[in-house]
């Protein structure tokens, strides 16, 4: 039987994440906070989007206090326009239709593929109109999406393509760095993600122009040549803007899970094959495989199930044994807002509702141990013998 592995911040026995940490990170943390300043304008977030930038291979990075304002800077930044579509999954976190809304834009909702369930390149193009000015494709759960099918579509289009790589930091397709197929890319690192930071986000572009717009934006319109809070100069406001830093703390902390990105994503790699080994022999089960030349880095380990019956019998089974599981996600464009706007009438996403209606993600994480994943597979089995 499974040891007791509860503490004091949950009552599961296995979570649905724990976040690696190791000393490194607190002496990361702790330099900056001994040294007294520039907690808020530090060296660190620098050198944090240099070797972000560098580990995508792209030219610059722009670190962000989250990865929604992010997205709203990358919006803000290519001069999105009242009235402009964005075309977006449904089946993503919502950040990602809201970022529209934040600008005065409309989510254009689009169909997603069985395969890595990301937006179907298939109805993209189909779906384009003279008001379509962005393609937002997500790559969910740290499994890319069809995005190479997608970026020569954007590209024979001339439509800016934006990816919203949140969830899949490390992901690659052929050997390409997810986030690097877009014009833009967003990042974030909140607390389930593959590099956390309990909250933070990045864009990451190829082009000076944007990279010095989204400054502005994340640091109130002001240009920047030296730090605000060191400097008697009168401070220039040249732009409209926010503030949307990331802090030298968070970016202290980012630069060490960084330095271990590797071995982190290894680590879930390694778990979630052994998870995929167990739960194969049973024909409920759909698992979420790698396509051919695709690189999963399993930020979420999710699986299907026949229907929403049995997956919600087995998510309240496995909650008795003290199992977290969620589902990663419930449609956007069913939500009481969306639906409000009339998103529900108007959106025709069959797959989007029949995947949402049968997938649960299953705990994944570095530091998950075999007895745990045993556990967890052995309570899939007795639920299937049971039911």
């Amino acid at each position: 039987m499974l040891r007791n592995l509860n503490n004091a911040t949950s009552n599961w026995k296995i979570p649905l994440y724990k976040i690696y940490t190791d000393d490194e990170d607190i002496r990361s943390i702790s330099r900056v906070i001994r040294r007294g300043m520039d907690w808020a304008i530090g060296p660190e977030i620098e050198e944090f989007e240099k070797s972000l930038a560098n580990y995508v291979s792209a030219d610059y990075c722009v670190a962000f206090n989250s990865g929604t304002s992010a997205g709203h800077a990358a919006l803000l930044a290519i001069g999105t326009k009242p009235g402009d579509e964005i075309i977006v999954p449904s089946f993503t976190f919502i950040a990602t239709a809201n970022w529209a809304l934040m600008v005065n834009a409309k989510p254009k909702f689009v169909d997603i593929e069985e395969e890595t369930y990301g937006l179907n390149p298939e109805l993209i193009e189909s779906t384009i109109s003279k008001k379509t000015k962005i393609i937002l494709p997500i790559h969910y759960a740290g499994l890319p999406c069809k995005i190479e099918e997608i970026s020569k579509i954007a590209h024979r289009k001339k439509i800016c393509l934006i990816e919203d790589a949140a969830e899949s930091l490390g992901a690659s397709v052929n050997k390409k760095m997810v986030g690097t197929f877009g014009d833009l890319s967003i990042f974030s690192f909140a607390g389930n993600k593959v590099l956390t930071t309990g909250e933070g986000g990045a864009v990451i572009i190829n082009s000076r122009k944007l990279f010095e717009k989204l400054k502005l934006i994340r640091s109130h319109g002001r240009l920047e040549k030296q730090s605000y809070f060191s400097s008697i100069s009168k401070a220039n406001y040249v732009a409209h803007g926010y503030n949307w830093r990331m802090s030298s703390i968070t970016a202290a902390l980012a630069l060490s899970q960084l330095s271990k990105l590797k071995k982190l994503i290894n680590m879930r790699r390694k778990n979630a094959n052994y998870l995929s080994s167990m739960l194969s022999k049973f024909e409920q089960i759909k698992l979420h495989r790698e396509l051919s030349g695709y690189r999963h880095v399993y930020q979420l380990y999710s699986i299907q199930l026949p229907n929403s019956t049995i997956r919600n019998k087995l998510m309240q089974f496995l909650a008795k044994r003290g199992i977290m599981s969620k589902v990663f996600f419930y449609p956007v464009h069913l939500t009481s807002f969306y639906k409000m706007m009339g998103h529900a009438n108007k959106s025709n996403l069959k797959v989007t509702e029949t995947v949402s209606q049968r997938i649960l993600s299953l705990p994944l994480y570095p530091g998950l141990k075999l007895e745990e994943m045993r556990y967890i597979a052995e309570s899939i089995s007795e639920f299937f013998e049971s039911v």
